[in-house]
């Protein structure tokens, strides 16, 4: 459920602005892929935070506050803005999934997930500091997967080399073939950025979409 919170560590550096900067807090760039959709202009700023998890926090407390701090982290040195902050957590049988780095790990954890599911949650902030508020919300996506041979597995790695995303594949491309079906509201959430609520919160702080030309 979306919700306002204010951000009481910076009111002294609040500028009312007429057309604040839009900022994406994150250094992907496969949000930055998805935030292109929307045909904004937009600067982006990898903030520097320590994404450790802590102890007893859910995942979805995790993706959460990631995305707050991450917008809150590039508002100290862009106070003047509307910060996009989001974070990503892939969730198996009640593990936090890793990204897998190496081919070996990637079979592992296709391995595990087939003829089983995989839960997404993506944290999302939308920070402006103009008014010291921000809308989050985590959004949730599920994937279930059909049973996979070995050789599936290995072929699939070695056409799209996921190896820098969390569960080991990538919707956008040849992952589709590994589904059985999907289920959630906004499929952007399962590349890393829900553009159906990130919309909603942009028209909620004042900008237009599609842009006025």
């Amino acid at each position: 459920m979306k919700y306002w919170c204010s951000f009481p560590d910076f009111p002294a550096l609040l500028v009312n602005m007429t057309h604040p900067a839009l900022i994406l807090a994150s250094s992907s760039p496969y949000r930055a892929e998805l935030l292109d959709r929307l045909k904004l202009t937009y600067s982006a700023i990898s903030p520097n935070i320590d994404e450790s998890r802590k102890p007893d926090e859910t995942p979805a407390e995790y993706v959460q506050r990631l995305s707050q701090e991450k917008a809150a982290e590039v508002a100290k040195t862009k106070p003047e803005a509307v910060i996009i902050g989001s974070d990503q957590c892939a969730v198996h049988e009640g593990e936090i999934l890793t990204k897998p780095s190496t081919v070996e790990n990637a079979e592992a954890q296709l391995t595990r997930f087939s003829a089983s599911s995989v839960k997404f949650l993506t944290g999302l902030c939308l920070l402006d500091t103009s008014k010291n508020k921000a809308q989050v919300d985590v959004v949730e996506f599920n994937v279930h997967f059909r049973k996979l041979s070995n050789a599936e597995i290995t072929r699939y790695i070695e056409l799209e080399m996921p190896l820098d995303c969390a569960g080991s594949f990538k919707s956008e491309g040849l992952g589709v073939t590994l589904f059985e079906r999907l289920q959630g509201d906004d499929p952007t959430a399962l590349i890393g950025l829900p553009l159906i609520r990130l919309c909603s919160f942009l028209r909620e702080a004042g900008i237009e979409l599609p842009p006025a030309s």
